[in-house]
């Protein structure tokens, strides 16, 4: 038997196996409505043979966008546009999964593949906001420093864009607290830089996210699973580190967050990581071993032995895959294929089963 291959129960939802689509951006959305690529992406990753399928970051609020061509979820024009998605996915067995984000000081920029630079306000860009008022790097600009009301606002934003994704037909959400965006901005020291209840102790500085999380997790079906992406480092001096990290996920598993999702880095342009196959998956299992949660790991997972060694160790208890996701839709069936495991194909691809 295949360890990758075993279902793993989250609340209700039993997933088929352990390998779950991480969230990855695609740049393709119009006023923040999912399109017709957004069908065939996700929806061939669910015929590929995956657990969940994860849709990319998807903006609370216009300003939370990373560029104006990001997913959305406020308003509810942008939940209909993902009822087909979710429902693909849905009939073809795996479990359709929402990253909910706001990108802070990283928002208004063009796509990577338009150079990523700043969208000026004069070419439909907006004004970003942050914890402190620091800018990411040269050239980006300095964002609004927020205040209580307007943190208000954004907590409200990411209940309301559960309630829509929950409409729309989404079984797991996922909290965005990684890779430099909003919510990692108020966790780490280097970007939080407030003297009032939000900033300073490391208890303050996870007193936001810590929030958002939670009131997700209220609003959320009691039978359906919360997960919160994390960075468990900034691979820099003085940053968020994963002693740090290991506190938030206690934390998190107290408000009854259902898995995390570990990955590292991104809230600063110049840190070196140590990038290599595998490299995050020591985290995850630090955080699985002394916290007693279920954890996923990410970051360079490609050949099927690794990703099974990676659950049979346990190390985390489900692989994300990414750009390996990205060449090959059909990788969890020719990875069933190398691991000898008889995992069933598509009626309608059956033939090529060899």
């Amino acid at each position: 038997m295949s360890k990758l291959f075993t279902p793993i129960a989250l609340r209700s939802l039993k997933i088929r196996n352990r390998i779950f689509v991480s969230p990855m951006c695609q740049y393709s959305c119009v006023d923040g409505i999912a399109t017709n690529w957004h069908l065939v992406h996700y929806g061939s990753r669910a015929v590929g043979g995956s657990g969940m399928v994860m849709v990319e970051a998807t903006a609370v609020l216009p300003e939370g966008r990373i560029s104006p061509s990001d997913c959305g979820l406020w308003n509810d024009q942008q939940a209909e546009a993902f009822k087909p998605i979710t429902q693909f996915i849905s009939e073809h067995g795996a479990i359709p999964g929402v990253q909910l984000a706001h990108a802070g000081r990283k928002a208004s920029t063009e796509p990577p593949w338009l150079g990523g630079k700043v969208v000026a306000l004069k070419n439909g860009g907006w004004q970003p906001v942050a914890p402190s008022s620091l800018a990411f790097s040269a050239g980006m600009p300095k964002p609004k420093a927020l205040d209580e009301k307007d943190m208000e606002k954004i907590c409200a934003a990411f209940v309301a864009a559960a309630e829509r994704a929950f409409c729309a037909g989404f079984q797991v959400v996922e909290v965005h607290m990684a890779h430099g965006y909003l919510l990692h901005q108020f966790l780490s020291p280097l970007s939080n830089q407030r003297s009032d209840q939000y900033g300073g102790s490391l208890e303050n500085r996870m007193r936001f996210p810590l929030k958002v999380a939670e009131k997700v997790r209220d609003f959320w079906p009691d039978d359906l699973p919360v997960l919160v992406r994390i960075s468990a480092t900034d691979w820099t001096e003085k940053g968020w580190d994963l002693e740090q990290s290991l506190e938030l996920c206690s934390k998190l598993k107290e408000i009854g967050i259902d898995l995390i999702d570990c990955s590292t880095g991104g809230l600063i342009p110049d840190a070196v990581i140590p990038v290599a196959p595998g490299f995050q998956v020591p985290m995850a299992a630090e955080i699985k071993k002394e916290v007693g949660i279920p954890t996923g790991t990410v970051g360079l997972i490609t050949k099927p032995e690794q990703a099974e060694q990676i659950i049979v160790t346990g190390q985390a208890d489900a692989v994300f895959l990414a750009r390996e996701l990205l060449r090959d839709p059909q990788w969890p069936l020719k990875a069933a294929k190398a691991l000898t495991f008889d995992y069933p194909w598509p009626l309608q691809y059956e033939r090529a089963k060899i």
